[in-house]
């Protein structure tokens, strides 16, 4: 290889730290742990966890999560479906941070959770990861009447209450996910609410504070074309609910929208509680913001007060009655 080409190589065409950096040949250096945990029981939080194959011919799985602190479980328990984030290309339910905040979650909110491991681009161009996470709902569903692959959601699942959440892409996956749930119904499945962690979504036109951000505004809408090559643009109503005509069609009756001070991404949070609420859907929104924080903080700080007290306010949006 001549000098050229390898300095072609090693040129960086979207670096977007602590998460990940894009070279111009299309290598995707994820920038944070590679580390995989196994499932396991943890005794910190008394949850097992196991892992279940979705589709083999997709390469879909997931982790599930179950408390055992009264085991069998003495009544039904709701469904917490979790979408990890990393831009739509890193990631996985088996690194040690969403493995431990399952975990964490299950345990507190008392549900089953279920961790998707959606196939990622840029092997596997956006809307794969969508179209995964609906075969892999679609799955959770199909255990309604009790004779689904997996036991612990053939005994124990409460199809009245199932919940969706995710962070960053996971986010967005979720949205996806409510908007067309609402739309085509799945039988026996009540989606009670919807968890938007730091939500990645974005548009054309700059909204608050992104104006004065343009070189990551840059990076975002370059980002965005990689993980999704076919897009028309970040006006896509993938990225830009503002722009899907079937945005009152969420198919649940509460919605819960975290944002951070610091994130780039706050004011598409803010913004999305005002679409939901001009777009004709009936149900209810809430937004909380964690101060002097940014994107995903909660991931890279999970013990910190202020990930604590984010996750007890999810915690409770899953509980209320």
């Amino acid at each position: 290889m001549d000098s050229n080409s390898s300095t072609i190589n090693n040129e960086i065409a979207i670096d977007i730290p602590p998460i990940l950096r894009v070279y111009k040949n299309g290598h995707v250096e994820n920038l944070m742990s590679h580390e995989v945990v196994p499932p396991s029981f943890d005794p910190t939080t008394n949850v097992e966890s196991k892992d279940v194959i979705i589709s083999k011919q997709h390469n879909i799985s997931a982790r599930l999560f179950i408390p055992k602190t009264t085991y069998p479980p003495t009544q039904k328990l709701p469904i917490f479906i979790y979408f990890h984030g990393g831009a739509f290309c890193i990631e996985t339910p088996f690194s040690p941070n969403y493995h431990n905040y399952l975990n964490s979650v299950t345990s507190l909110a008392n549900v089953i959770g279920v961790s998707v491991d959606y196939r990622r681009a840029p092997e596997h161009p956006v809307p794969t990861a969508h179209e995964d996470s609906w075969l892999a709902l679609k799955w959770v569903a199909s255990h309604v009447n009790g004779n689904g692959s997996d036991e612990w959601l053939n005994q124990y699942a409460d199809f009245e209450k199932v919940f969706l959440g995710g962070d960053s892409a996971g986010a967005n996956i979720s949205h996806y996910l409510g908007i067309r749930a609402g739309k085509e119904k799945l039988h026996g499945v009540k989606l009670e609410g919807i968890v938007y962690v730091h939500p990645y979504f974005w548009g054309v036109d700059p909204i608050g504070s992104e104006s004065d951000r343009a070189e990551f505004v840059e990076k975002i809408h370059n980002l965005w074309r990689f993980t999704c090559p076919t897009t028309s643009g970040s006006d896509d109503p993938l990225m830009n609910p503002a722009k899907d005509p079937n945005l009152g069609s969420l198919g649940c009756k509460r919605v819960l929208i975290c944002v951070a001070e610091k994130d780039i991404l706050r004011d598409r949070g803010w913004y999305f509680k005002e679409l939901l609420e001009k777009n004709g859907w009936g149900g209810i929104v809430e937004v909380v913001e964690t101060e002097d924080e940014d994107h995903i903080f909660h991931m890279f700080k999970p013990s910190c007060e202020k990930a604590k007290v984010l996750l007890s306010q999810i915690v409770s949006f899953i509980k209320r009655d």
